[in-house]
């Protein structure tokens, strides 16, 4: 029997992070302990729903990404959880979109400042404090969470600035994540436009779609594949 694998996935109360735990929770041939970190686990109705119906599979756990004592509390909690088993699978999925469509020189830099606690001083903080975890675990993979309108290879023009300058950064981190541990696994992955309360009703595609690529990409990674950027297609996407 193939061992139990263990996610670990924050933004898990919703969009992309809700639908990867029910996905791994319906997956019969690939059995999974899932740790779902959310900020406020009390408020997180439908995960709650989900880990009421797991059979102990799942775990839900207080992670505030953008809270670096919260970041390193839950990594205690996990540990504790996991009793000697390491985190395969990371996924830094946690992010805000609060600039909208704003631009270069008219965006409040407030709001960039915002987007990057939470975009990438987060992921930062979530590897630095479960990075034992990972380095215990037998597939090592982190999964940072970006998006195609942070590659200036994909030209992905004017709007959405603050949000694609912290995912630019996003991908920067991924690389010198990759470089610094080259024993590890580390990706950047872009969802694709997805029906999500971020991506609105009229994105290209169902949540579900996107979250079934992403997982059937993460579980192919070759360790050739760390430091590079894939989307949902299991595609390479230009930095």
């Amino acid at each position: 029997m193939a061992k139990e694998s263990v996610w670990l996935i924050t933004g898990a109360n919703r969009g992309v992070g809700l639908e990867m735990v029910n996905q791994l929770l319906q997956s019969p041939s690939n059995a999974a302990t899932i740790i779902a970190a959310c900020r406020t686990p009390s408020t997180a109705a439908d995960l709650q729903k989900l880990s009421d119906h797991a059979n102990g599979r799942l775990r839900v756990v207080a992670l505030d990404v953008a809270n670096k004592a919260s970041v390193y509390q839950a990594a205690e909690q996990v540990a504790a959880i996991l009793g000697g088993r390491g985190v395969d699978y990371l996924i830094n999925n946690a992010g805000i979109l609060p600039g909208g469509t704003d631009t270069a020189f008219c965006m409040d830099v407030g709001v960039l400042e915002e987007t990057f606690t939470t975009n990438v001083s987060g992921p930062s903080h979530v590897a630095q404090a479960f990075i034992g975890l990972v380095e215990k675990s037998a597939k090592r993979t982190i999964v940072n969470i970006s998006s195609t309108l942070g590659s200036m290879g994909a030209d992905p023009g004017a709007v959405h600035a603050s949000y694609a300058v912290s995912k630019a950064a996003l991908n920067m981190l991924t690389y010198k994540e990759a470089k610094e541990k080259p024993s590890l696994i580390v990706i950047s992955m872009c969802p694709g436009s997805l029906q999500t309360d971020m991506g609105g009703e009229s994105a290209t595609y169902p949540v579900s779609v996107g979250v079934a690529g992403i997982l059937k990409t993460v579980r192919s990674l070759k360790k050739e594949d760390s430091g590079t950027f894939f989307n949902f297609k299991g595609e390479h996407v230009p930095w």
